[in-house]
């Protein structure tokens, strides 16, 4: 556990840098885009006078310099204020934490579908690499990781939703119903199978084929070589040897996988009318509110960097070689 805590230490003081880099680099690009906030006013409604125009780039504090408007963009940061969103007129930290939950729904939930759904059926097809169930899963996830995420989840909605009605095509949970508890739960994991599946299946593919490479990349090595000539069942050869190290490249790969995870979940919200950070970012965009759409690349990317940190952890219990070098101070 000291090894994992000294990574965890180091991994936090590096992610800093990372995070500055993410905020200075979006606000220039931000910067470089036509366009603002008062441009969009303007043209929802239908234009205005000089006057108006200076106002509102004052009250917006548009009317400031590149580098001022940064760099009290930095100093509210320090002070974990995310600033304030000209389209909603609230905090864009409230805004945020009213949307985050929904997309660590979908996104955990979609994680773990494709992890251990993919790693069980690579267990399977690696098991017997050559085999007739091994060709079989090979070709399916081939093909499934091949299908874009999106165009599967209007399938999943036109056949479970419209055709046989069994679930909700659109939503987190049905309006007004008034449910509580355990009811709403149900309600709210109803609506959440098809964007999920959706999502989960084309990273359990991924997930999938991995397991599998590195199950037949380890059937060659000394140690799975001599656990059979030991005369060991094959069963245990497969799950507390074979697997068990094939299993390691799968971890490193959820943590990259995060990112564009959390990339596709933006999508499904889309295609589902999920009110999650998808939504929340086209409207942002619609709106050119840009210190919001700053904050929901800023929380994006300190989702990131909590899952490759979680990653690294794991990593290091599993594998004793993972930070050994640390330094004790």
């Amino acid at each position: 556990m000291r090894r994992a805590f000294l990574l965890l230490r180091r991994r936090l003081i590096t992610s800093i840098p990372v995070l500055l880099i993410v905020v200075i680099g979006t606000f220039f690009l931000l910067e470089a885009a036509p366009g603002d906030a008062v441009d969009a006013y303007l043209l929802s409604i239908g234009g205005g006078d000089p006057a108006l125009v200076a106002g509102l780039r004052e009250s917006y504090g548009l009317d400031r310099s590149a580098w001022a408007r940064l760099a009290a963009y930095l100093m509210a940061l320090l002070r974990l204020d995310l600033g304030w969103s000209v389209l909603f007129g609230r905090p864009i930290l409230d805004v945020v934490m009213e949307r985050l939950p929904a997309t660590l729904w979908l996104m955990g939930s979609a994680v773990a579908l494709s992890f251990s759904l993919g790693s069980a059926l690579g267990v399977v097809s690696g098991a017997r690499p050559g085999s007739a169930a091994d060709r079989l899963l090979s070709v399916g996830s081939l093909t499934l990781y091949a299908v874009p995420s999106f165009w599967l989840g209007l399938v999943l909605s036109v056949i479970f939703g419209v055709q046989l009605r069994w679930l909700p095509t659109a939503g987190l949970e049905s309006i007004a119903s008034g449910k509580q508890g355990f009811e709403r739960a149900l309600d709210i994991a109803r609506h959440l199978v098809l964007p999920v599946a959706a999502l989960g299946f084309i990273y359990m593919a991924l997930f999938l084929r991995m397991m599998r490479a590195g199950m037949a990349e380890a059937w060659r090595q000394d140690f799975a070589l001599a656990a059979r000539a030991r005369g060991l069942a094959r069963r245990r050869i497969v799950l507390r040897h074979v697997a068990r190290n094939a299993l390691l490249p799968l971890v490193t790969m959820l943590g990259l996988q995060a990112a564009s995870m959390l990339g596709g979940s933006v999508v499904i919200e889309s295609v589902f009318a999920i009110p999650g950070f998808g939504r929340l970012a086209q409207e942002a965009v619609a709106g050119r509110d840009a210190a919001l759409l700053i904050g929901i690349i800023l929380v994006s990317a300190v989702l990131v960097i909590a899952v490759n940190l979680v990653v690294d952890v794991v990593y290091a219990v599993l594998d004793p070689r993972v930070g050994a070098s640390e330094p004790a101070t």
